[in-house]
């Protein structure tokens, strides 16, 4: 692997290269996964309610497991969580293209298979941040956060256009199949992978003390709770709002559809330019440098807000994205580095829980305050308010970097199981 570029240089390492290479295809079908669904609840008669029955089938169980996820990351050893992950995903994604094949894909049927759906990605998410320290050494941790978030971005632009050409001449189930093969694919990396057993954790026996335990890893780190806090607030007031609102205004001025797949087309790129340009690259104040770039948020918004024409608000876009993988990447490197391994899982479920739990109220609020004061009130508000809360975590937060005492070894030094790499339950 001595032709990878510098900035390349975590592909190095087999284990995480298996990883990154099973997680980008994995992503890149379940992009496309989610068009298919949506049209196949479409075409089959469910209308928009039935396409909201579906999707919040899908994220209730991310939002009520979450914590439950990491509980079970750090218990069982974050490799063994991923892979059942994506052994029920690849089982319901081709359950639910066999429902469709077989003319049987009723709105409900759909519902309770992409509850399951949920289910998986519900114990994925937390026990992703928990695994990446296990693969790489610390100080490629924020590469590596780089990468998966290019992938993640990645798969977010390209996903989608290939879903929709797929869906349309072959059909929604053949997408559907292709994602059960592209989680079949994430599941064998994970199986090949060697990673590190950890000793146990300082909590006490049973699921309760083990999530106490894990609570006070999260709620004991000021910048971590008010980090958390802010990204709270931004989804419930800038974020939801704009995924809501946006595509209204650009169907009365931005040229509809086309214009609106430009904006968000252009978020992703932004990400995904944002992420390049990271990776290689050192932050002396990873803390401040966090906060201080959460300011772009308030540029797509605030671009709508002001009645920008289309060619700003796909640069304002493309700013957001930048700051989407900036803030995403040396923010999860912060608590990676941060919080003990063995409460990584837990401090995860937390954290994600904590920021994307008030998303589904702002979604469910920003048209009626639109109906009330106007969306470009609200957009306009959401952007202040994305503003004054930058400059606000800044002057809490920005002056004094984590202590570098807090920062946990290389967990990759610790013995390699020859089967599974988790820490069971026998271990504790």
């Amino acid at each position: 692997m001595k032709s990878i570029p510098r900035r390349l240089a975590v592909l190095r390492g087999r284990e995480f290269r298996l990883f990154f290479t099973g997680y980008a295809v994995s992503l890149f079908g379940s992009s496309m996964a989610s068009v298919a669904v949506a049209f196949a609840v479409l075409d089959g008669g469910g209308g928009g309610s039935g396409l909201g029955v579906v999707m919040t089938a899908r994220i209730v169980p991310i939002v009520l497991l979450l914590v439950l996820g990491g509980a079970a990351a750090d218990r069982l050893g974050p490799r063994r969580v991923m892979l059942g992950s994506d052994a029920l995903r690849c089982a319901t994604q081709a359950a639910t293209a066999a429902l469709l094949f077989a003319g049987h894909g009723t709105v409900w049927a759909l519902a309770a298979l992409a509850a399951l759906w949920g289910l998986g990605e519900a114990v994925f998410l937390p026990a992703l941040d928990a695994l990446l320290p296990r693969l790489v050494p610390a100080a490629d941790l924020a590469d590596a956060n780089a990468l998966t978030g290019i992938a993640r971005n990645g798969a977010a632009v390209a996903g989608p256009a290939l879903a929709g050409l797929l869906t349309a001449t072959a059909g929604s189930g053949w997408v559907l199949l292709i994602d059960a093969a592209s989680y079949a694919v994430g599941l064998t990396a994970l199986a090949l992978l060697r990673v590190p057993v950890l000793p146990a954790g300082a909590g006490g026996p049973g699921l309760i003390a083990e999530l106490r335990d894990g609570w006070d890893e999260f709620r004991t780190r000021r910048w971590l709770w008010v980090s958390v806090l802010q990204g709270c607030l931004f989804n419930l007031l800038v974020w939801a709002p704009f995924l809501v609102l946006g595509p209204v205004l650009a169907r009365e001025r931005l040229g509809g559809a086309s214009g609106w797949g430009a904006v968000m087309g252009a978020y992703g790129a932004g990400a995904v330019l944002g992420g390049l340009a990271l990776l290689g690259r050192r932050t002396r104040r990873p803390l401040r440098a966090t906060l201080a770039v959460t300011a772009g948020w308030a540029l797509p918004s605030g671009a709508l807000a002001l009645g920008g024409p289309l060619p700003l608000v796909v640069l304002a876009a493309a700013g957001a994205g930048v700051t989407s993988i900036v803030s995403g990447t040396l923010f999860s490197t912060l608590v990676q580095r941060h919080v003990p391994p063995q409460a990584l899982g837990r401090v995860g479920g937390y954290v994600t829980l904590g920021a994307f739990a008030f998303g589904p109220v702002g979604l469910a609020l920003a048209g009626p305050l639109a109906s009330a004061v106007g969306a470009g009130t609200v957009l306009g508000w959401g952007a202040a308010w994305q503003l004054v809360s930058c400059a606000a975590v800044l002057a809490v937060l920005g002056r004094r970097e984590p202590v570098a005492a807090e920062a946990p070894p290389d967990v990759r030094t610790a013995p390699v199981p020859s089967g599974d790499g988790g820490r069971g339950p026998s271990g504790r």
